[in-house]
């Protein structure tokens, strides 16, 4: 703790509640003027939903609820990333825990072109990316190989000039070998030297809580003097979504909840907009949101100490 500085106050998140039941990994996103939510739909035996035969992604306008386009059949865990005019979609191909990955790309939300990149011998679930200085690092989550792993899950690094063609970071460059670390995202800032990860926390007792820590150079890395960023609590359980059925209402109210996780966010409209899981971490998982006053830099940065 550094008691020459002022400790950070807390920027103050909001809960909204649930709008979803059976979807976790989403990325809220601006493309085009536009907020979305993108979201990964797991298979049926995940979400009875899910009645296509495979899991996918899907881009959904966030005021309407209207789904603009889907993606990528047979693809897991996916995030989203936008560039300029160029919206970026990643996703392991095949399996939880494959070693190759999909990246699709496309600037008008109906065609989408696919680069598959393979990393051998590692075992990904889910990813992040961000971009610092015209490079791009994408962030993945492993449980392999053991040696660069730790204990499972840990998160490595590797970068793009191009977003296709991908090397992988020294192995310093890893964060959190020595225990547990979930759930990530990662964003970068103009002008700002640091790489900011939300990432899921283990607690005794089977509960989960999302954290935050920064890094200059993905190697050595400050955790947030105010972690947790979000703790389960009775807000998650706020209906947020009136299209709800009453079944899903139901099971709102009487699901176990230990847990806050898979916590993405995005700017928009002067300030922030988060979607995170609420649920048990063993199936029984529901999608809500939170916002911030603060715009995304603000809301980061003031997790920590200042410069």
């Amino acid at each position: 703790m550094d008691f020459t500085k002022p400790f950070p106050k807390r920027p103050v998140i909001r809960k909204l509640g649930t709008i979803a039941c059976d979807i976790v990994e989403t990325t809220p996103l601006v493309f085009g003027g536009t907020l979305y939510r993108f979201e990964y739909i797991r298979a049926k035996k995940q979400n009875p939903a899910n009645d296509t035969g495979a899991s996918y992604f899907r881009l959904v306008e966030y005021d309407t609820g209207r789904i603009v386009t889907e993606l990528a059949r047979g693809c897991h865990l996916g995030c989203a990333y936008t560039d300029g005019e160029t919206l970026y979609a990643v996703g392991v191909r095949e399996r939880w825990g494959g070693d190759t990955l999909g990246i699709f790309r496309t600037s008008d939300l109906c065609s989408w072109e696919e680069t598959s990149v393979r990393f051998p011998g590692y075992g990904i679930y889910n990813t992040g990316v961000c971009k610092m200085d015209g490079g791009y690092t994408l962030l993945m989550e492993i449980d392999a190989p053991k040696d660069e792993c730790g204990v499972p899950f840990t998160f490595r690094f590797a970068r793009s000039d191009d977003m296709t063609h991908w090397t992988m970071t020294p192995p310093a460059c890893v964060f959190q070998k020595e225990r547990y670390a979930g759930g990530p995202a990662i964003y970068t800032f103009p002008g700002d030297p640091y790489y900011y990860v939300l990432y899921l926390e283990a607690l005794p007792g089977g509960f989960y809580t999302t954290c935050a820590a920064r890094s200059r150079d993905l190697t050595a890395w400050d955790y947030s003097p105010v972690n947790p960023l979000l703790m389960y609590g009775d807000e998650d359980k706020v209906i947020a979504n009136p299209a709800l059925s009453e079944a899903a209402r139901a099971r709102i109210a009487f699901a176990h909840d230990v847990n806050n996780s898979d916590v993405e966010l995005c700017g928009w409209n002067g300030g922030t907009v988060l979607m995170y899981s609420w649920g048990n971490q063993h199936g029984n998982e529901f999608l809500a949101e939170a916002r911030c006053e603060l715009p995304p830099r603000e809301l980061l940065r003031g997790l920590f100490y200042a410069d």
